[in-house]
């Protein structure tokens, strides 16, 4: 069977909240967190628009000294590193100098310290090599912020950074998972984090998949399940979890947010419809009934299903994966929210993001609403009722998440979290 294994912790650094409770009360009344971009302007972005965390200076010393911010300009190792501390601070984890053999971490990151390559690149042309610093390696590097962790909270069990797309937070925290379920581990600080900026950005304008309709209406433009929307709202920040066996985490008395039953990550293999930036939809639903199955639960107790659900046209037939692989639909379909209305797409940290949402949302019993979505995607009310899609916070107690996320290159993953009752 494997150990049983829960959230103790929870930190984030998002679009429009840093730290639980600031997040808390804006995923509750429904606040976004995405903002005009002057500078996406002067550079002549389409989406002049994004969802960037505030994180001032006086947050950023409590957890880096003098030398450390000088020399840091990958504002995704400051977020994964602020997002991760936290957590292990909620979770009443102790800061140590000694490593901590039980305790290690899966933090993920799409890319790491993109203003660094840049400015090594530019030094580098110009013959001026030895003016990179001593810093270039750590903050360009992939492992960049699982390094940075690992030396902050002197982790002494496996230290690592994974990457797969918009799928890397939800990856992220079933690698922890199966860790800790095999005994390997006892805790595993589990998280992702996106860099900031037109660096990251402007693929997404080139591709033309970010919105350019909203740029006079910033918190209007994320608009996942509506029928005006128009493309992604590109974002950044860092979502981290504390997961721990069920075993540590009663023998330290700590408090639990929510238990982790068990996922699935798989490939559509980039056919039947899939491709690099497409969703194979066979790999979806399979993607989902594995979960479930892993889970050991059925797919009728599924209270909320916290979605993917990017703002774009694959919207309607991620609601439409949904319906057939858990058989439900119409009034019978689980609620469903899609964060990304608020913070828009946190791209590699938004699993992460997402599922500190669903952490708090499972613990306290409420369902965050939907903003931007009034006029409901024809497909999508064909396929399930107005109710199950709320627009206003709900108070009620649910007992079953799924979480899914889906990334380019055909990448699936879905997550089911149960709420933890005290025996």
């Amino acid at each position: 069977m494997g150990n049983r294994v829960v959230i103790t912790g929870l930190g984030v650094v998002a679009p429009n909240g840093t730290g639980i409770a600031a997040f808390r009360e804006a995923i509750q009344k429904g606040i976004s967190g995405i903002r005009y971009e002057e500078q996406l302007a002067a550079l002549k972005f389409s989406c002049q628009i994004a969802g960037r965390p505030i994180v001032p200076e006086v947050l950023q010393q409590q957890y880096f000294d003098e030398l450390e911010l000088k020399q840091l300009s990958s504002s995704g190792i400051i977020y994964g590193v602020i997002a991760g501390m936290q957590a292990w601070a909620d979770a009443g984890l102790p800061l140590t100098d000694t490593p901590d053999w039980d305790s290690g971490t899966v933090f993920g990151a799409g890319s790491s310290g993109v203003d660094k390559f840049r400015e090594a690149v530019y030094k580098v042309d110009e013959l001026q090599v030895r003016r990179l610093g001593s810093t270039a390696v750590t903050q360009t590097m992939a492992s960049g912020i699982s390094a940075f962790l690992g030396g902050k909270l002197a982790l002494g069990n496996q230290v690592t950074t994974n990457s797969s797309a918009c799928t890397t937070g939800a990856e992220s925290v079933l690698m922890a998972y199966e860790r800790i379920r095999s005994g390997q581990a006892k805790r595993m600080l589990a998280g992702s984090t996106a860099d900031s900026g037109p660096y990251i950005w402007g693929g997404f304008d080139a591709m033309k998949v970010s919105t350019f309709k909203y740029n006079e209406r910033p918190e209007a433009a994320s608009r996942p399940m509506s029928a005006t929307a128009s493309g992604i709202v590109p974002g950044s920040g860092a979502g981290a979890l504390v997961l721990e066996s069920l075993d540590s985490a009663l023998e330290r008395g700590a408090a639990i947010y929510a238990e982790v039953l068990g996922g699935h990550i798989n490939s559509g293999g980039q056919r039947n419809g899939g491709s690099m930036t497409a969703p194979n939809p066979d790999a979806v639903q399979r993607c989902i009934s594995a979960a479930i199955r892993n889970a050991g639960i059925a797919a009728a107790d599924i209270d909320l299903i916290n979605g993917h659900l990017t703002a774009t046209g694959k919207d309607a037939e991620e609601i439409e994966n949904w319906c057939i692989a858990l058989q439900r639909k119409g009034n019978d379909f689980p609620y469903i929210n899609a964060l990304k209305s608020m913070v828009g797409h946190c791209l590699s940290a938004s699993g992460s993001i997402e599922l500190v949402a669903v952490a708090l949302q499972l613990k306290e019993g409420f369902i965050s609403p939907n903003i931007n979505c009034e006029d409901l995607h024809p497909d999508i009310a064909a396929l399930v009722a107005r109710e199950r899609i709320p627009q206003q916070l709900l108070y009620k107690d649910i007992n079953l998440v799924a979480k899914a996320s889906f990334g380019f290159g055909d990448v699936n993953a879905c997550i089911i979290l149960q709420k933890y009752l005290q025996p």
